[in-house]
């Protein structure tokens, strides 16, 4: 068979709400075709919704950086310029049986039940933040008041951690996840979290017995004071960063495609699958994730050797027809959408999902029914989109309304 290669990784999107339209072109084609990367090595990107579920859910493939090509995806044919390893804690970097000790210490702190019995205060946190954006009387940014501030404060305080102290952590974030960041300038700003998180553990192994996640953690005795500083690390970054943008894009979604905010509107028994059908339709991370092979493996007919390189796209995933049939270009609340791979598949599947989606269904469903004449301030085309950033989104979203 004439294997289909891509040069180069498309990344520019058409539409806001789309990826873009080569890579989907590709998924018509061939379902795992050749990529080069921008170092010139000859990997495999793989666009179709079956084939990524069997990537993510194999063992056979590895998230640690010290076994992957010496180039990373995102840093345009830079070379890092010091050896990757990867370091205690960080168990979205490690493979069985590694991930599996360090993710145990944490499930328990996110299983549905426990998720659930916080809804009543995730919601007050919400209208809070609502009577916030009401104050400024007509207009405001959404990402800045609103979207930014709500998953920021839930994790926080699960966290314990101070909401006051942000700011030792959104800026880094932002130069982290840039994909205009050199790989210095990202690992200088991963540097400067974990300082931040280990004066936190520090602080409270000094005083412990607080009502947070970290302090339970640490009560265990079970984790390296290393480990848990970079476990928190992990908490927080993703406790803020993909549920911000989701709602951020997911609100200029919904007020770009106002059939479907109707429904969202009048009948609020669809919330929790209009969640599901705003996550399969914009799938945030820009492009990924990436796996390298660890030995022989075969799916759908190619051969991907040990030590290959496996770019996933998981925006284009989500939208195959062959999972979602019924045209999976349109957004549509009454979709069946479960089974999408925008938490993720396998031992690595986002552990703070219920979270996210906890935060998402109220923040939405509040949102507009607080503001029920929401509208741009803007044209749409002058949004400005994150497509400078590994997690996808708006960097702002002025809004109106009647005050």
């Amino acid at each position: 068979m004439t294997e289909l290669i891509s040069e180069k990784l498309p990344t520019t999107r058409q539409n806001p709400f789309d990826p873009p339209a080569e890579v989907t072109r590709i998924r018509e084609q061939a379902r795992i075709s050749r990529l080069r990367f921008a170092d010139g090595h000859l990997g495999w990107l793989v666009t179709g919704h079956h084939q990524v579920r069997e990537v993510l859910g194999s063992p056979k493939f590895t998230t640690d950086p010290a076994k992957h090509h010496q180039l990373d995806a995102r840093f345009q044919g830079e070379a890092p310029e010091e050896g990757r390893k990867v370091e205690p804690g960080m168990f979205l970097s490690q493979d069985a049986p590694d991930h599996t000790r360090l993710r145990k210490m944490l499930q328990g702190q996110f299983t549905v039940r426990r998720m659930n019995q916080l809804s009543e205060w995730i919601g007050t946190i919400v209208d809070d933040q609502l009577k916030h954006l009401r104050s400024f009387e007509g207009r405001a940014d959404l990402v800045k008041e609103f979207a930014l501030p709500v998953p920021s404060l839930v994790i926080c305080a699960l966290l314990g951690v101070d909401y006051d102290e942000r700011h030792r952590f959104q800026e880094d974030t932002a130069k982290m996840l840039s994909l205009e960041s050199t790989f210095k300038e990202a690992m200088e700003a991963i540097r400067r979290i974990q300082d931040f998180m280990r004066e936190l553990i520090e602080r409270k192994k000094a005083n412990p017995g607080g009502d947070d996640m970290i302090s339970d953690l640490l009560a265990t005795g079970e984790p390296t004071d290393e480990e848990a500083s970079n476990m928190a690390l992990l908490l927080l970054l993703a406790g803020h960063e993909t549920t911000a943008n989701m709602l951020g894009i997911g609100a200029f979604t919904l007020l770009q495609h106002p059939d479907q905010l109707k429904i969202l509107r009048d009948e609020p028994e669809v919330v929790d699958n209009a969640v599901e059908e705003l996550m399969r339709y914009l799938s945030i991370i820009h492009f990924g994730p990436v796996r390298t092979a660890t030995e022989d493996v075969e799916i759908d007919g190619h051969l991907i050797k040990a030590g290959d390189t496996v770019l996933m796209h998981v925006p284009v995933a989500n939208r195959d027809p062959e999972k979602f049939p019924g045209n999976p270009e349109e957004l549509d609340l009454r979709r069946p959408a479960g089974g999408h791979v925008a938490f993720g598949h396998g031992i690595h599947q986002c552990l703070g999902q219920q979270l996210a989606r906890i935060e998402m269904r109220i923040g939405f469903s509040r949102l507009f029914q607080e503001f029920p004449d929401l509208r741009l301030d803007i044209d749409p085309e002058e949004v400005p989109l994150r497509t400078d950033m590994g997690i996808y989104g708006v960097h702002s979203l002025p809004v109106a309304w009647s005050a």
